[in-house]
Formats: C-alpha cells, structure tokens, sequence
C-alpha cells in the first residue's frame, strides 16, 4: 500500500490520518518477504513502484488523511512524465510521498499521530486549510483541553493524606470506567479523580468542537487518563498530546495541533504554557481534589477529598465554562458577518470577555505590588476601567485591609469594598460575580 496514493479520499482528521497510516505500514509489515535482509534493500523502491499504478491526482476536499500531494509517474503512449517529489514529509528518513531517502530531517513532528512523522510548514497549512473548511462548515470548531487540574486532578497514592487514606476503599472499577469518577491505577502507583461534569462536559463540547488533549504529563500518563476521560474512543481517539510531542520546553504550542489558530480556543489552568497563545486562551480555576494538589500551589488549606465534598456538579468550574463555550459557538457562527474562514474565534473571545465588567471603575488598596499589575490587566480585560486616584466615578474599591483611606471612603461614600478574588472569580466563571459575597469587613483601624 502506498501510504499517499491509498489514502481515504473522505477521512476526517487526525483520527483517521492515524488510523490510516497504521493500517498502511501494517500491510507492508504483512505482505515482507521471508528474506529481511533483501526486503530491507528494496524498501524504497518498491515504494516508488508501487506508485507508478495512480494516475497523478491532487484532492482538493476532504483532511489531514488526505493530505500529501501526489506526484506520481504518469505513463503516456509516446512519453513519461515525471513529477518533481515536493516531500511533503517522512517517516524516519523516507519520504511519504514517493519513498525517497532523505538526507536531512526538516519539518514539524507528530509523533502523537504516528511515530516517527514529521510534516514540512507547506503540508502543514494545506492540512490545516482543507481540515478547516470541513469543520467550518460542519459548524465545528477546535478546542484543545489540559488535562491536570482542569479535566481532573491526580496524586501519587503515597501521597495521600491520613484524612484521604479512606480514598483507597471508594474508588470505581476500572472495568467500566464510563459510569465512575476515582480511580486507583496501581500500575502507575497514582489515584485520579475525574472532575465533577466533565463527562456531560466532554459529550455536549464535542458536538461544537474537534476536541485535542494537550497535557505537559508523559506520554503513558496522557494516554492511561484519555482512557479514562473518553474509553470508547468518541472524542479524542488519536489527538492525545504530551509533552514528549511538543515542539518547545516547558510550553504548549497549537503547532502540532491540525487547527487554524482563528479556529482554536484553549482551555488550561496555566496561563504561562501558553505565552504564545494567551488571546486564544480561557483560563479555568484549579481543582484541587487532592491534598498533594493543594499544597503543590501553597494552599495551607484541606482539600475537597480531606473534607469528603466536590464540586457543585451543576453549578460548578466544568458547567460555567460549558455556557461560555456555547456562547462563544453562538456568536461565531450565527452573529460574525462576512465568510466563515474569515472570521476569528480570538476576536470573539476578547469582545466577549470585555463585556463582563464593563461597568466598573476599579481602584485598588494596599495589593501586594506582585500581585497588583496582574489583578489590573486582568480587570481590564474584562472591560473595567482602572484608576489610580479616588474619583466619583469609581464603582468599586479591591483592598484586602477595609482599614485603609480608600476602604474607608468606599463605606462612607456607599461604593463596593471587594477582596480581588472578586476579580478572579468574575475571570474563572465569565460574569460579574455579587459583591455581597467578597466584601471586607468593616473596621476602626486607622492605618
């Protein structure tokens, strides 16, 4: 089989590139000789001879399965034609397209898709092109999902608190994962627990979305935790990426993910992964179930599994986010003007974010300097206005002291005194959150 010239002319994505190729290198494997060393030899060749029975074709609809550009050897009656090899990409040091060793590896990888695959920046932006326009126009777009803190959260079993040691008798089978929430994986000496919602979450976004994992974990680790997230395989299938498969150290890039990033929304506790893609980025609140978790962030605080609670399952992080993602969908599709591939889900998703406090006018008191540039550019983003002189405009006070001369004046002239977790909750849930429920206590002191 050749691994361009074969492949299905009606695949979708990723998913079916992986299991194309699969199915490819599977029949070369089947179909070898007894003699390895001769098989070895004529590798490449009988690549390219099994070539010449296609006609030159280039498919102008369909995904990344399809994807290499055909250069084939067209026999006329009084001549041959022979096409130019572009190598598109390769598998190891032979070219995809027509077989040929390669001197020099060049390219992106995506090993993820399969081992040892790595495509050229040309082949890239077609892929993503033609994968586009089909999700587009099947109303979908892409959303790429960390996995650690934000889909569920996971702890060494020897970490496990006295206060969570009850853990170890509550947890689900791993024969029917679809219908539990904690598991015991003693292979990887690890317990997991799947944050509240995420199953609804994961069904309902996948109707919206062409769904990736992209977890800073390991390989085995990201893909033990897809098993858990998705066993039948229905959302993510080949799109599971670790930090084995990126491009830079330390960071998450939308590189290696078969999306335009006009199309992409990003959904991570972690703003400093994504330095590059912060505009296409919604920030979600931790989950912390684990105590481990909790002091990882320096919470000196007990965790919902110390305290035997979770999170609401309706009104939780998982549920807010959803009817985010919905309106973001809405607005993309059904309000933007002008043609599909045009239009930007990043400019969606900074319009509307400014609108949830776009009626206030902040000024803050007494922040820790470290934390205060970013509690700014965070409000602002969310459309409030920021001073730094008391004005009588001003809506809202965010102090963590209701003793200082800004708190003071908030009480006496009747304006909102908030702690900044008012900020940080208004950013994690996408709306203006009641004042009543952040607010200082009043006090006498002077300082």
């Amino acid at each position: 089989m050749s691994v361009v010239t074969d492949s299905p002319v009606h695949s979708s994505g990723s998913d079916d590139f992986a299991a194309y190729l699969n199915e490819a290198l599977d029949e070369n494997s089947s179909s070898s000789s007894s003699d390895e060393e001769a098989e070895g030899k004529n590798e490449f060749e009988d690549v390219r001879n099994k070539r010449r029975k296609f006609e030159s074709t280039e498919e102008t609809e369909g995904s990344t399965s399809e994807g290499i550009v055909k250069h084939e050897l067209v026999f006329a009656e009084s001549s041959v034609k022979v096409d130019v090899c572009t190598h598109p990409g390769s598998f190891g040091d032979m070219c995809i397209c027509c077989g040929q060793k390669l001197d020099e590896e060049s390219g992106v990888t995506f090993g993820y898709i399969h081992k040892g695959l790595r495509l050229h920046d040309e082949e890239i932006s077609r892929l993503r092109n033609t994968d586009m326009k089909k999700f587009l126009y099947s109303k979908k777009l892409y959303l790429v999902l960390d996995l650690d803190h934000t889909l569920l959260n996971t702890t060494i079993l020897s970490h496990l608190s006295p206060e969570e040691s009850h853990l170890r008798n509550e947890t689900d089978s791993l024969e029917d994962v679809s219908q539990g929430s904690l598991f015991k994986l003693e292979h990887m000496n690890m317990m997991t627990k799947l944050r509240p919602f995420v199953r609804t979450f994961l069904k309902e976004a996948s109707e919206m979305f062409e769904m990736y994992i992209y977890t800073m974990g390991d390989r085995p680790y990201a893909l033990e935790m897809a098993k858990l997230l998705d066993p039948q395989g229905k959302y993510f299938n080949a799109k599971v990426i670790s930090r084995d498969d990126g491009t830079q150290k330390h960071q998450k890039g939308l590189d290696i993910v078969f999306g335009q990033e006009s199309a992409v929304l990003i959904l991570d506790d972690t703003e400093h992964a994504w330095m590059n893609h912060k505009s296409n980025l919604i920030l979600m609140e931790r989950y912390h179930f684990f105590a481990s978790s909790c002091r990882q962030f320096g919470f000196n605080c007990k965790s919902l599994a110390e305290t035997k609670s979770d999170e609401n399952e309706i009104d939780g992080a998982l549920a807010k986010i959803l009817e985010v993602l919905k309106q973001i969908h809405s607005t993309f599709f059904d309000k933007l003007e002008g043609d599909l591939v045009d239009r930007d889900v990043r400019q969606v998703l900074s319009s509307l974010r400014g609108e949830i406090l776009s009626e206030c006018v902040i000024i803050f008191s007494r922040i820790n300097h470290d934390a205060l540039p970013t509690l700014q550019r965070v409000a602002q983003k969310m459309g409030a206005t920021c001073l730094t002189e008391l004005d009588p405009t001003v809506t809202h006070v965010v102090a963590t002291d209701a003793g200082t001369e800004k708190s003071r004046w908030a009480v006496r002239e009747k304006k909102f005194l908030v702690h900044p977790r008012w900020i940080e909750a208004a950013n994690y849930f996408w709306q203006k959150q009641p004042e009543e429920n952040f607010g200082l206590k009043k006090t006498t002191n002077n300082s």
